[in-house]
């Protein structure tokens, strides 16, 4: 056995698992996995910019390998084609001349979308979540060229590999002043929906719900740096769009403020349809996985209105439209044999509260601190509640996987 090159194959493979996007856990699980299929002892520890596998040989001589992970990508295609490699080397358990030519063979494989359905799939994630949130669909147009803008911004960012928080700040910015320019030309009918729907290509939901998933599965440290990932990025978000505004009142005007729309139900599942169809695209899902992505996000908000008919409050109503999205990707996955991630980070995207955090922003910069701090107290609480639901989704399935596999041994 040539443990050299074991140990290289394994740690590159949870390498690429990580900058695609993957769980913490997912990559850690994957590693050992293989490694006990070879009969070898072995501990992987990963956290979201570093990657250390070890091992020990039969004759008791400790080897590690250590890679530095940077930019994360949001590459889901990726990563089930990757988990599915590391499932088919511990069925298979081939020679390792052989599972390094997998290895080449996926690597091949992987395909990302070009730029300009990238840049659909920003027009229609910005479109259909302007309307979702109260914008006619005149104003859901304006949005969608405001995610172009985010869309082509995010390239030359990609181009001049700018960090993560400089991006954030300059695609808000470039996002929001046009957003209100259209509003005060009287192109668009709202600011404040056009700049939301455009906002939400920006938040940062793979990031939240890895974030989630890390801590259901006891890697606490990585769920910590995840979750202070979400917050600087919400500072970038705030940042940008405060500036936004600002240039916006001194040029011409403060934007005419209009409350939301309140639309039929089925324009708003049309809407949300649309919005998690171009999320889809953006997190790279091919195939027949996209639509049924779309699927998951249309019963979650299906949920949250059903729940509100009833009469349930909002904050309810969030709780169990994500409960329902997250039986919705774990059940998937397991009939699909795809990561439940997959599923899950478009499902909740509807569910993600992008308009408290514009509103939060907003207010901040006005100087409103009373209704700064009332609407950032409740978009905490909607993340929360999502949070929460998520973890007992997750928790629960665990349980019951790991009592099924007992029974049968």
């Amino acid at each position: 056995m040539d443990y050299n090159t074991l140990l290289d194959l394994v740690t590159d493979l949870g390498y690429r698992m990580a900058v695609c996007g993957a769980e913490t856990f997912r990559v850690e699980e994957s590693i050992n996995r293989i490694l006990a299929c070879y009969g070898i002892v072995s501990e992987a520890f990963a956290i979201p910019n570093c990657l250390i596998v070890s091992i020990e040989t039969p004759d008791g001589k400790p080897m590690t390998r250590m890679r530095r992970i940077g930019y994360h990508g949001n590459d889901l295609d990726s990563v089930e084609r990757y988990s599915n490699l590391s499932r088919k080397i511990c069925a298979e358990k081939p020679e390792l001349s052989l599972a390094a030519q997998w290895m080449r063979d996926t690597d091949a494989s992987c395909t990302s979308y070009t730029f300009p359905i990238v840049l659909a799939g920003s027009f229609l994630g910005a479109c259909g979540f302007c309307v979702l949130f109260g914008g006619c669909w005149l104003d859901g147009i304006c949005a969608g060229l405001c995610g172009l803008i985010v869309g082509l911004i995010n390239r030359i960012m990609d181009n001049w590999k700018a960090n993560q928080f400089f991006r954030i700040i300059f695609a808000a910015f470039f996002m929001a002043l046009p957003a209100y320019g259209m509003s005060i030309l009287g192109v668009a009918h709202s600011a404040d929906s056009v700049a939301i729907g455009a906002l939400m290509l920006l938040v940062p939901g793979l990031i939240f719900t890895n974030a989630m998933r890390d801590i259901i599965f006891g890697d606490t440290n990585s769920g910590i740096n995840r979750i202070v990932q979400v917050f600087l990025i919400a500072a970038a978000i705030a940042l940008g769009t405060g500036a936004a505004w600002n240039v916006s009142v001194f040029l011409w005007r403060a934007p005419v403020e209009l409350p939301p729309l309140v639309h039929p139900y089925w324009m708003q599942l049309v809407a949300c349809f649309v919005g998690c169809m171009g999320f889809a695209i953006l997190f790279n899902i091919h195939g027949p996985g996209g639509l049924l992505c779309a699927l998951g996000g249309l019963l979650a908000w299906s949920t949250y209105l059903l729940v509100l008919q009833l009469g349930g409050g909002d904050i309810m109503a969030y709780f169990w439209a994500a409960i329902v999205s997250a039986i919705y990707s774990e059940k998937m996955a397991r009939v699909r044999k795809y990561p439940a991630i997959s599923y899950l980070v478009v499902a909740i995207f509807p569910l993600i509260p992008g308009a408290g955090v514009y509103y939060t922003t907003n207010y901040a910069v006005r100087g409103d601190m009373t209704s700064f701090a009332q609407q950032g107290g409740h978009t905490i609480a909607i993340a929360g509640v999502i949070a929460v639901a998520i973890l007992l989704v997750s928790t629960s399935v665990r349980i019951w996987t790991e009592w099924k596999h007992r029974r049968k041994a």
